[in-house]
Parts: C-alpha cells; structure tokens; sequence
C-alpha cells in the first residue's frame, strides 16, 4: 500500500533457487518510476528465510526481507524459479493471505507455478513461459492458460511469460498505476521498448519438431524454393515420386506434421523475414511468400504473432531506412 508519500510498495518474492535476471526486472524499472519529482515505488526483495538465497545461475544472493514485508505492500511479484514443480509451502502460504488482502498479486515467467499452487489461477486467464505452458497445463488444469501471449491480467492477478516479457508485465503495471506517459519514460530510461499489449505472442519461431529423416528432404528443399507458386499436395507428391497417400506417411514421420502444415509454416516465416527486411508492399509480400493476397497475409499473421503485418514491420524491421537493393533483390 502506499505509504504516507504515496509511494507505492512493491514486494518481491525469491523463491529459491531464483532467476537473477527475473529479479534485477522489477528492481531495474520500478526504482525508476518517478511521480512529480517523487519515487514512484519502494521496491523490496524478500524470501521466505532473510540471508543468502541460491540463484540459478549458481550465486548466493543475500536477501534482508522475510515474507512479512507483503502485509505492508500494494503489489506482490513472484519472480521466476528453479523450483517451480516444487512449490514453497510458506511461498504459497503468503501468496493466499495476500490475495486475501485483495493485493495486486504478479508472476514472471514460472513464478506462476506458485500463483497456481495457491489457487489463485483457478478458472482466471494467465500465462507462463512457452516451454513451461504443457507442464502449467497438466498440473493445474483450471487455470485457462494463454500459452502464447507476453502477459495477461485477469482481476487482481497478472502473469507473464519468460525473460524480457517480465519488462512488459511491470511496465503495464507501471502504466495501470500512474499512465502511459511515466510507464514511456520509464521505458526510454531503461533503454527498452515502449508499453506492448498483453495480447501480442511471445514470438517463439513456432518451431516445426525435429527433422528425423531425409527421404522428402529434396522435396522439402524445392518446396521451399517455390513457395511463391501454387503448391499442392499432388505437386509435392509427384516432385518426390510417390503417391499422395505414401508422401503424408513420410513427411510425418520425418517432419512431425502434415505437408501443409509444413508448407504453411514455412510460407509464414517467410513473410516475416520480407516484413523484417525489405520495404516490399504487403501485396507483394503474399504473393512472394505464397500466401496469395494481402488479406490472407494479415489473417495468418495475426493468428501466429498477434499483430498486423504493418504492426509486425514496425516492430520488428531490422532497416533505419532500407535500401533499394534490399527490396530489389526479392522483387
């Protein structure tokens, strides 16, 4: 709660073994907040027992607050840990009374573990990082989990996925509090990215599984130099040699999805790469790319990233001012 300064109060949680990075996040950007001249947060790092806290990078941290320091906070953080398959009873414990408490109450990256534990995802929307979202699932299935997103809010709980979204989390959190404009500042003085909605993909490359054969790779190979034309399940079947039926049954076995799955995957990435290098209009990039017409682009790549194809250049264009040839060259 804030105290008599209207300083706002910002405990926390490392639960051993913790990430370093996750907890230099909440430091780093609420430190930074200031209101009229006046800090905006007091930020304090407890742990179930004061003193030295292993990391999982293999250090000692040395923490001077035990977990009565949530009684006295506005908002909770829990940040990532090592142990997240097993919960800190006394974690938990404080977690519940703080939700009690009707606390703002966060997580970073797999410190929603510990928010499930205590039952504070139960039937909410929350997330977590993607590689951690199938075990999240199955051992709290009433958590309605939104594995692809940088952070969600559902009431008085917020969750993130993992490592740079945690600045996404406290810059919402930032913004909720005290407006765009302070969270934007906060942003530029810690040289990262301005507020991004919640909703917008962890953006993973979706990666296909494991390749674990080669009797399609030359098919594979000339697919993937032809994905400006038309292809279709005949064309790949007849490039290989085989039947349709016998193509499937291959490129299954070998690539862990169907030949159109594959094709699709592929074709997606690679207007993301055009987005992210050439100036080519979104016309061109569907036809280049093979996905047909700017407004089928724009229906895959929202369904993928979360953004538009214009919101996705914008975001991630690796060109200050990109030159002729780079747009030339795949015309």
């Amino acid at each position: 709660m804030a105290d008599e300064r209207g300083v706002r109060r910002v405990a926390v949680i490392a639960a051993s073994p913790v990430s370093m990075f996750n907890l230099a996040i909440p430091e780093l950007l609420f430190t930074k907040t200031e209101v009229e001249g006046r800090p905006g947060y007091e930020v304090l790092i407890c742990a179930p027992e004061p003193g030295p806290v292993p990391t999982t990078g293999g250090l000692d941290l040395h923490v001077r607050h035990g977990l009565e320091v949530l009684r006295e906070a506005d908002t909770v953080i829990v940040a990532g840990t090592g142990s997240a398959y097993e919960p800190d009873p006394r974690v938990v414990a404080a977690l519940r009374e703080a939700a009690a408490g009707d606390k703002r109450i966060a997580s970073i990256c797999t410190g929603a573990f510990l928010l499930a534990e205590a039952g504070l995802l139960a039937g909410r929307r929350a997330t977590t990082y993607w590689q951690h979202a199938d075990d999240l699932r199955t051992r709290y299935p009433e958590v309605d989990l939104k594995g692809d997103v940088l952070y969600v809010q559902d009431g008085q709980v917020v969750t993130s996925s993992g490592y740079a979204a945690g600045i996404d989390l406290c810059l919402h959190i930032i913004r909720t509090d005290y407006g765009a404009a302070v969270a934007n500042r906060v942003a530029r003085l810690a040289l990262v990215a301005p507020v991004r909605p919640g909703g917008q993909t962890q953006f993973t490359q979706t990666p296909l599984p494991p390749e674990r054969g080669d009797a399609c790779a030359d098919t594979r190979g000339w697919a993937m130099r032809n994905l400006d034309k038309p292809l279709t399940l005949g064309d790949l079947a007849r490039h290989a040699g085989v039947s349709v039926r016998t193509l499937t049954r291959r490129f299954h076995a070998e690539s862990g999805v169907s030949p159109l799955q594959w094709l699709l995957h592929q074709r997606i990435e690679r207007a993301k790469e055009l987005l992210e290098t050439t100036t080519l209009p979104m016309d061109r990039i569907a036809q280049v790319s093979g996905l047909g017409t700017a407004d089928s682009l724009r229906a895959h790549l929202v369904r993928r990233t979360g953004l538009t194809p214009s919101a996705y250049r914008a975001q991630f264009s690796r060109l200050g001012t990109a030159p002729a040839a780079a747009t030339s060259s795949v015309a």
